[in-house]
C-alpha cells in the first residue's frame, strides 16, 4: 500500500500549504543545501524541521538529499570509517526525531547526469534528458577504481550501518543511479539492475536495507515495472513515481500519463505487494506555463498534477477489488 507524498522544501513556504489543501500529509525533504553553505543535517537541523512539519500537520515521512555519505564511503578509500561513524550519528538522530526512513544513493564523480534541460513535450512543457554521447571526453573521475571496488564499499556500508539503523528504526532506500549506466565519465557504477539489488540486499538481510524505487530509472534499465516491484515486494521503503523514454544511453523524461509505461498496472502492483503505507511521491515533472525553468523537474504546477494523476490510478485500482 502507498500514500502520496510531497518533496517539500526545508523552510516553510507555499508549497507546504499547497501539499494540505491537496491533502497530502507526508513530507519528503530533499534540500541540497541547509544554511550557511552546509550540506549536512545537524539534530537541532532535523528537530526543528520535525516541530515546523508537526506544527504544520505534516509527518515527516523521508529525508533525502544532503545524506552525510562521502565519496571516500562510495569508492572504499581511506578514511571511510570515520565518515561512515558520522553517517551512523545521522541515522541516530533522524531515528531519536522519528524520521522513519532515509533515501541514499551511491553514485560517486558526477552522480545525477542530464545532457539537456529545456527539451519541448506537451503544450510547449519542458522536460530534461540524458544522451551519453553527449558527455564523452573530459577528464575521466576515478578511472583506477574497478566495480568490484565499489561493491566492497556498498557491502562493507550496509554490514556497518544496517544494524544502526535497525536500533534506530530508520529504513534505509537506496536509489538507483540515474542513469542507470554500468559507468560515467570513467567512475564504475553498480546500481544499474534488479539483479544488482538483489546483492544489494543480499548483503544485509533486513527490511532496514531496502530500496527506493525510482520507476524513471528501473524503466530505462529496461525492467518490467510491475514485475520488478512485486519481485522486490516489501523491501520498497520508498517510490518515486515517474517515467522516461528511452534507454540508459538516452532517454527523455515524460509526462506521468504520457510515457510508455503501464502506470495503473505499476500502480495495482504497489497496492498488491508493497509493505505498509508506503510514501509515493511524484519525481521529476514538466516544467509549466507560466514557470521559469530555473529548477528543472522541480517545479510546483507539475507536481500538483501528478498527485491528482497518482490518486486517481490508485482509486481506480482500489475500485477495481
Amino acid at each position: 500500500m502507498v500514500s502520496p507524498a510531497l518533496i517539500l522544501p526545508h523552510e516553510p513556504d507555499e508549497r507546504w500549504q499547497l501539499a494540505r489543501q491537496m491533502g497530502v500529509e507526508k513530507a519528503v525533504v530533499h534540500p541540497l543545501e541547509i544554511g550557511d553553505g552546509r550540506t549536512h543535517w545537524t539534530y537541532d537541523d532535523l528537530q526543528g524541521l520535525a516541530n515546523w512539519l508537526t506544527d504544520a500537520g505534516l509527518e515527516f515521512a523521508v529525508l533525502e538529499g544532503s545524506v552525510p555519505i562521502s565519496d571516500r564511503i562510495r569508492l572504499g578509500r581511506e578514511g571511510r570509517d570515520e565518515d561512515i561513524e558520522e553517517f551512523k550519528q545521522f541515522l541516530r538522530n533522524c531515528g531519536e526525531v522519528g524520521i522513519p526512513v532515509v533515501c541514499y544513493d551511491w553514485m560517486a564523480g558526477v552522480r545525477w547526469a542530464r545532457t539537456a534541460a529545456h527539451v519541448q513535450s506537451r503544450g510547449g512543457s519542458y522536460v530534461t534528458e540524458f544522451d551519453v554521447e553527449k558527455v564523452q571526453g573530459g577528464p575521466a573521475q576515478f578511472d583506477d577504481v574497478t566495480h568490484e571496488d565499489v561493491w566492497e564499499a556498498i557491502e562493507y556500508f550496509l554490514r556497518e550501518v544496517t544494524p544502526v539503523a535497525e536500533e534506530a528504526g530508520v529504513k534505509l532506500g537506496l536509489h538507483p543511479d540515474d542513469p542507470p549506466r554500468e559507468s560515467l565519465r570513467g567512475t564504475p557504477r553498480i546500481v544499474d539492475s534488479v539483479e544488482a539489488y538483489d546483492r544489494v540486499l543480499e548483503a544485509y538481510d533486513s527490511e532496514h536495507n531496502g530500496v527506493t524505487f525510482c520507476q524513471g530509472n528501473f524503466a530505462a534499465m529496461g525492467a518490467d515495472i510491475p514485475a520488478a516491484i512485486e519481485h522486490f515486494g516489501d523491501r520498497i521503503n520508498f517510490v518515486h513515481f515517474r517515467d522516461v523514454e528511452g534507454d540508459a544511453d538516452r532517454f527523455v523524461e515524460t509526462w506521468h500519463d504520457a510515457g510508455p509505461t503501464d502506470m495503473l498496472a505499476a500502480m495495482r502492483a504497489y497496492e498488491d505487494h508493497v509493505g505498509d503505507d508506503v510514501p509515493m511521491r511524484p519525481d521529476h515533472v514538466p516544467t509549466m506555463a507560466g514557470e521559469d525553468n530555473s529548477n528543472p523537474g522541480y517545479h510546483t504546477k507539475g507536481r500538483l498534477f501528478a498527485i491528482g494523476y497518482m490518486r486517481g490510478l490508485r482509486e481506480q485500482v482500489r475500485a477495481d477489488r
